[in-house]
């Protein structure tokens, strides 16, 4: 069989989430609920989405649309039916049996529960019925979150289950885990025990909200929301419906159960209604004072009250497990008591829950956004230093055997669960040829690799240098973190800035510049690989790579007139040579400076290739890939067909200088005028006018890529020796967001 058509029933978050996602794999799919309208106003918010579940907006209305009374017989022609109702057994039964009479013989039927065992699901199914159902818990967005747990059982059609695994991979482009018929499944079986620890522990140790957020979060490579800052976003009271769930189906003598107890101001908090995000607040709120500014509070569990936020001390931010549980403070003794508890209970469900115990990790990975799964955090810590300080783990099997063996090469290879050859493949055994605080460099067969390692990837002098040392051999730039790179580190910049070091900032900018030139006119090809957030230098990095494979899921941009800079990496540089190409351009010579004026000047992103390609931040050649694990092999594809590879020929620039300031600047009268931009966005796009202009030049003069860049160079310090674009850096770098003056 072929999947070809589907159809979700249901059209709530998940069943919307999943319906767009099918979308964006070309696969027809109708949209059905109690009611049409319902099924058009989820379409309608699809559309509205943000971040956009679609990658295409303009296919919204490739998403049909009805009720399940008058048009249920579209389930005749389905090849997969969906079910993702709400999580009631009773209301999930009636939709069964409507499906199973309905259905076409053979066509998979699936249900989008996280916890609600399929035996329990399945009970009233013949046994003809059961080889065709399964659980295909999706996790929500669904089009950014990698994971999808395919849970089957012993009734099961193990051929049609491999099937559907497949295609969930290759067209849908998800890391498409089996799983045993088991509560919770993996990831969150793993992931909520995860928190309940964190906050059980951080009770128990008496710290602060902000300080156990500060600690489960990026030094243990756990996305920076933190335990109570995740129990904000999911809301506390469906996560006390959660562990109700759990408490129900474990088994009494679970590990579950001693971190699962009811805590009761934590049900007084959902009593009143402080539920998180979605409510008036939860282990966070935001308090409106007024017309005083808004202040950010944090609940203090030991008085039952809110008080402003304190950022804890606690030195670094960055992912650095073995430091983090080596410290000897309660930071230290906290981060180590997470970790170990971790790893005792993912390690107690092999090989029960699961005879992979790689799977956990990767469901970690891939459902929760964590840079290492518990049995990776065990291989960095060191099998003889855990068992130094844990002593000998009773009553499980895995520990025990690892303690008798004290093997520190356990864990053999990642990814188990796809055939596809990834970087978390291949690292293991590629030569590492160097390593600074910002990057590494890898040698796999005849190319290299660059990987970022900072927070969010940022990038400086050190992520500089490991570009340019590794273009002694085709070069592949790409990583495994969420972001290819959000550009250059600002705090980075900002520490020179604060002492007044501006040779310091120019001389980076300019080795950025010297590095960027260095990788579009290297010997050997390079090719950028980017997924997530890539803006700014990231970008720049990104267009001057020589080919580009990008993910679908990419934001992708030059967004510096934000913090008040322009481009200077080559940004704008590249942004003209590419519109100068169009027929437009080559009859008008104001066309593309006022183009990429427009572009760069509202800082612009895009959220897929299919929005990148318009703004020309890709190119129809590069190539756009649905599944993130096949960006390696797409980049290695790439280098097999240019093996006669030679590098490009120099631009060459003929802008018109001054004739399109004038047009520029009434662009700006009007933006200001209009109080859409302030006294500094003036000053800002001014610079970025010139820039884009040409500066002292004319459309008859050639000007060579050093001259864009310098002229880049020039405009960027000029901006950031004032005090307006200093205070816009500051803000970001304190808020996250862009200050307007």
């Amino acid at each position: 069989m072929k999947i070809k058509n589907v159809v979700v029933i249901g059209s709530g978050t998940m069943g919307s989430g999943i319906a767009a996602h099918l979308c964006n794999a070309n696969i027809p799919v109708t949209l059905l609920d109690l009611k049409t309208e319902i099924s058009e106003k989820a379409r309608d918010r699809i559309h509205k989405s943000r971040p956009p579940l679609l990658i295409d907006k303009s296919k919204i209305n490739n998403i049909k649309v009805g009720n399940i009374s008058d048009n249920f017989d579209v389930v005749k022609d389905a090849d997969w039916i969906v079910e993702a109702v709400v999580e009631r057994i009773d209301v999930k039964h009636q939709i069964y049996e409507k499906i199973f009479k309905e259905r076409k013989n053979g066509a998979i039927v699936s249900s989008n529960t996280s916890s609600i065992p399929i035996k329990v699901l399945s009970q009233h199914l013949t046994d003809v019925e059961k080889k065709d159902f399964c659980i295909t818990h999706f996790f929500n967005p669904v089009r950014y979150m990698g994971l999808l747990e395919i849970v089957k059982n012993e009734n099961n059609d193990l051929n049609k289950i491999n099937y559907l695994k497949e295609f969930c991979e290759t067209e849908l482009g998800k890391g498409a885990i089996i799983c045993n018929d088991t509560p919770g499944f993996l990831g969150n079986r793993v992931g909520v025990y995860a928190m309940q620890v964190a906050m059980m522990e951080a009770f128990k140790m008496k710290l602060s909200v902000e300080e156990a957020d500060a600690i489960f979060g990026r030094p243990m490579g756990i996305p920076k929301t933190g335990v109570f800052g995740l129990y904000d976003l999911i809301g506390i009271d469906l996560m006390l419906d959660v562990l109700k769930s759990f408490k129900k189906e474990l088994p009494e003598n679970d590990d579950f159960h001693e971190v699962s107890r009811e805590i009761p101001f934590i049900t007084e908090m959902v009593n009143r209604g402080f539920t998180g995000r979605k409510g008036k607040g939860g282990f966070y709120r935001l308090n409106r004072k007024g017309e005083g500014p808004n202040v950010l509070e944090a609940f203090n569990y030991k008085i039952i009250n809110y008080f402003p936020i304190e950022k804890p001390k606690i030195d670094f931010e960055r992912f650095d497990l073995i430091n983090l549980i080596n410290r000897e403070d309660k930071y230290g003794e906290y981060g180590w008591s997470i970790t170990s508890k971790i790893i005792k209970y993912a390690s107690s469900l092999v090989p029960n829950v699961t005879s992979n115990f790689n799977d956990i990790d990767e469901a970690m990975r891939l459902g929760f956004n964590w840079a290492m799964g518990p049995f990776e955090m065990l291989k960095e810590i060191g099998v003889k230093n855990f068992f130094k300080r844990e002593g000998e783990v009773k009553n499980n099997s895995f520990l025990e055997k690892l303690y008798k063996s004290k093997n520190e090469n356990f864990y053999g290879e990642r990814q188990l669960y796809t055939n596809i050859e990834t970087l978390g493949k291949i690292k293991p055994t590629a030569l590492k040829l160097d390593k600074n605080k910002s990057a590494n460099i890898y040698r796999y067969e005849d190319y290299n690799i660059v990987e970022f390692i900072t927070k969010a990837n940022a990038l400086d002098y050190e992520s500089m240098d490991a570009l340019k040392n590794a273009t002694d051999k085709p070069l592949i730039i790409i990583n495994e973190s969420m972001q290819f790179s959000a550009g250059v580190n600002l705090s980075y910049t900002m520490n020179f800035v604060e002492k007044g070091n501006f040779k310091s900032v120019e001389k980076f900018i300019k080795y950025f510049q010297e590095t960027c030139k260095h990788l579009k006119y290297s010997k050997y090809p390079v090719i950028s690989a980017p997924s997530g957030l890539t803006l700014g230098g990231g970008f720049e990095v990104m267009v001057q790579s020589n080919f580009v494979a990008s993910h679908t899921n990419i934001v992708v941009g030059l967004v510096e007139t934000i913090v008040g800079l322009i481009p200077a990496g080559g940004g704008c540089k590249e942004m003209l040579a590419r519109w100068l190409e169009t027929d437009e351009a080559k009859k008008d010579p104001n066309y593309a400076p006022l183009k990429v004026f427009d572009i760069i000047g509202y800082g612009k992103t895009a959220t897929s290739p299919v929005e990148a390609e318009p703004m020309k931040y890709l190119r129809p050649s590069d190539k756009k890939i649905m599944n993130r694990n096949s960006l390696l092999e797409v980049s290695k594809k790439i280098l097999n067909e240019n093996k006669d590879f030679t590098p490009p020929e120099e631009l060459k620039f003929n802008l018109p200088g001054k004739s399109v300031i004038g047009k520029m600047d009434k662009i700006l009268e009007k933006l200001y005028n209009d109080k859409v931009i302030l006294d500094h966005g003036v000053e800002v796009a001014k610079e970025l006018a010139h820039v884009l202009s040409g500066g002292e030049t004319t459309v008859e003069k050639t000007l060579s890529e050093d001259d864009l860049f310098k002229l880049e160079l020039d405009a960027f310090m000029k901006l950031i020796e004032t005090k307006k674009t200093q205070e816009r850096i500051r803000f970001t770098l304190a808020t996250g967001k862009p200050l307007v003056n």
